[in-house]
């Protein structure tokens, strides 16, 4: 079976991903900070008879990064990375002059740093893959200029970068940023506390990703919405 690494997958896109692939027999090592939402989100995933590993932990430590890799290369390896753990750097979001530099060297190390650094850890079993797929997380607030999400838009228009030199690197490999779109999650809840709009739950973007797995267009960044419209 194929092997995927979810980070952030304890709710949200990362916990719809991991049931939609696990849905489709692939064994999972998923990440996330807190140990008893992992834990409960692993058990739900582990219907479908996939084998997964859930191992809570903090994507900026190197230790736990290693960890993460070594728990799919005991089930087999590594086909799919995804990379969907996020920081905001400001809770809620704050214009540039208000955001602190920490919680800016925050995002970058969660968002940016963090992601290199799995990418890195499991490269060799991503290249031994022979599918061997890199899928980033971005956001529109990495390509537009939003007002006070511009420490986190930054963080992720780094990591769009860092995907397509890695796709120009990497031509064995599928690297794939993907903009999911507006969703319901508790990151956006905590980034516009005061928004109330209704938004799309995360499962409905999902279907742009396994169009991807399935289609293994080349290595570039994709917004899922357009994908999913021009699929209708």
């Amino acid at each position: 079976m194929p092997v995927a690494i979810i980070t952030g997958a304890s709710k949200g896109l990362g916990r719809a991903l991991a049931e939609a692939l696990a849905a489709r027999g692939w064994d999972l090592v998923l990440d996330a900070r807190s140990q008893e939402v992992l834990r409960e989100s692993a058990a739900a995933v582990s219907v479908h008879g996939t084998r997964v590993e859930a191992l809570p932990g903090d994507v900026t430590d190197a230790g736990h990064r290693a960890a993460l890799v070594a728990a799919a290369w005991k089930l087999g390896g590594v086909d799919l990375l995804v990379h969907n753990a996020s920081a905001l750097g400001a809770e809620p979001l704050v214009r540039l002059e208000e955001l602190p530099l920490e919680g800016l060297r925050r995002a970058l190390e969660v968002n940016t740093v963090a992601a290199l650094g799995l990418v890195q850890e499991a490269l060799p079993l991503l290249r031994a893959s022979g599918a061997g797929t890199v899928v980033t997380v971005s956001s529109d607030a990495a390509a537009e200029a939003y007002e006070t999400w511009g420490g986190y838009g930054a963080s992720k228009a780094a990591l769009d970068h860092l995907a397509a030199v890695l796709g120009a690197e990497e031509p064995g490999l599928r690297v794939w940023a993907v903009d999911p779109g507006d969703m319901a999650t508790d990151l956006y809840a905590a980034a516009v506390p005061d928004d109330d709009d209704p938004r799309p739950e995360p499962g409905s973007v999902v279907p742009a990703f396994l169009w991807l797995l399935d289609e293994r267009p080349a290595s570039g960044r994709y917004r899922a919405p357009a994908l999913l419209e021009g699929r209708r």
